[in-house]
């Protein structure tokens, strides 16, 4: 890999962190009454986001929608086969329980992301229902169709689910 992909990774997992923190950033502001400081971390991470897309093109690392759901299930099941698991046994070493639980939440969740980029893989250029899919805003679960009455990952109720149309 040449120096500058090299570069072009970092800045694209960098832009990316930027995004997901400022949109944190926003959430806390809001939730403290500084409506225009959530508004210019929603800005800013708007404009990260902006950046992240053009890093990850110039990397060629966009492709056509059936490389990209097999580079997401590849993702997805690295995350759960490989990189969770020592992070979990890390926490439970270090009995780090917040960090623990994150990552067990997370290590279930991403299973649940592969199974749904594999069955849209496998039926790509198929008959396709037309549905929103759900998300716990807790741990992350995602079901397509409707929400659960609960969360089978962390139990949260399924009317606090976000919808993704």
């Amino acid at each position: 890999m040449s120096k500058t992909q090299e570069y072009l990774a970092e800045a694209f997992a960098g832009e990316s962190q930027a995004n997901r923190k400022y949109l944190a950033f926003a959430k806390k502001a809001d939730e403290e009454g500084y409506a225009q400081v959530a508004r210019m971390f929603r800005a800013a991470a708007a404009a990260e986001t902006v950046h992240a897309h053009n890093h990850l093109r110039a990397m060629k690392g966009i492709g056509s929608t059936e490389e990209n759901l097999k580079a997401a299930v590849a993702g997805e099941t690295h995350e759960f086969e490989h990189m969770y698991p020592e992070m979990i046994e890390t926490a439970k070493a270090e009995d780090a329980k917040e960090a623990l639980r994150s990552f067990e939440w997370a290590n279930a969740v991403e299973k649940v992301h592969a199974d749904l980029y594999q069955k849209l893989l496998d039926n790509l250029g198929g008959e396709v229902s037309d549905y929103a899919y759900y998300v716990c805003p807790v741990c992350g679960y995602t079901q397509g169709g409707s929400a659960p009455d609960r969360c089978p990952v962390c139990n949260a109720k399924g009317d606090r689910f976000m919808k993704v149309d």
